[in-house]
């Protein structure tokens, strides 16, 4: 798996939008905070575009992204945003230029499709916020700050502490491939050449929006398709924007756990990842140490 070069100062970075439109404000004031960083930021052609729920025609989205990965003058690819969209880019990207030029990518949500096929071809990213966090937020937000310290070439370690009488962590130890993310996008492209699956590896998995049933069906579609077979370990991350249903057998954190009670491996729940504001990066496609204990969850890259 190869990882991107740090940032140095006055590296090039660009902000593009594979998915959906975004306000324009949103995406000045990222490129605002990664010039305060040292960096030299641009927008891409298309950034700002809008064609229904999307930046841009996909010939427009796959234009903007395909000329990042093949200029070996930028060192980072911002993605403004998720939304939906990205999927309809996979099969005619090209991933020559990026695996001749390794470079930072960074985004969440919908870019898990991203994320997934640049694991394909041996590229490590960033699982990290995107242009509205950084709008709303700041420079001195703490997801922020952490986004910055990786990019920066600075290792991972978070010891996030589990909330007392907590009982739905299964206790362990587990190392392994980072992979995964939004679990609609996941089980979206489970079975096609865009996702593979780490031997050993751990699976992180974040959602919103998306009720219980539709979580639970998901969650057997993994299971049903091996992937709980192959993993040593699965980071929850946060479930957001969605109700407890009484007509389940369980709820959403219970049929998870129903769901993989027969593979022993630890599980972290609520774990500061997602669609929130407490939004930690996360290197994926690079090996993690996971420790699930008592009273915190450590997650060392």
């Amino acid at each position: 798996m190869k990882l991107p070069y740090p940032l140095q100062f006055n590296d090039h970075a660009i902000i593009l939008s594979p998915s959906g439109n975004i306000e324009k404000k949103f995406v000045l004031d990222t490129a605002a905070i990664l010039k305060e960083w040292g960096l030299i930021p641009k927008i891409s052609k298309y950034a700002l575009g809008e064609n229904g729920r999307f930046s841009g025609t996909l010939d427009e989205r796959l234009h903007d992204l395909q000329e990042a990965f093949d200029d070996p003058s930028i060192k980072l690819i911002v993605c403004s945003r998720g939304g939906y969209g990205a999927v309809h880019l996979l099969e005619n990207l090209n991933f020559k230029g990026i695996k001749k030029y390794p470079k930072w990518v960074i985004g969440y949500s919908d870019i898990t499709a991203l994320h997934s096929a640049l694991q394909v071809n041996g590229i490590a990213s960033l699982h990290a916020p995107m242009a509205k966090h950084f709008s709303d937020e700041g420079v001195n937000d703490l997801s922020v700050r952490y986004t910055k310290s990786i990019l920066s070439g600075q290792s991972v370690l978070y010891e996030i502490p589990v909330v007392e009488n907590f009982t739905f962590n299964r206790q362990g130890r587990a190392i392994g491939k980072l992979f995964g993310g939004n679990l609609s996008v996941l089980s979206g492209i489970i079975g096609t050449p865009y996702l593979r699956i780490p031997n050993k590896g751990i699976l992180f998995i974040e959602e919103i929006g998306e009720a219980p049933y539709k979580v639970d069906r998901m969650i057997y579609q993994l299971k049903l398709g091996g992937v709980f077979k192959k993993i040593s370990g699965l980071v929850l991350g946060k479930f957001t924007e969605y109700e407890e249903d009484d007509r389940m057998y369980f709820s959403l954190r219970e049929s998870i756990l129903d769901a993989t009670k027969e593979y022993r491996i630890p599980i972290g729940f609520d774990f500061p990842a997602g669609h929130v504001k407490l939004n930690f990066p996360l290197v994926m496609g690079k090996t993690v140490e996971l420790q699930v204990q008592e009273k915190k969850i450590v997650f060392k890259q």
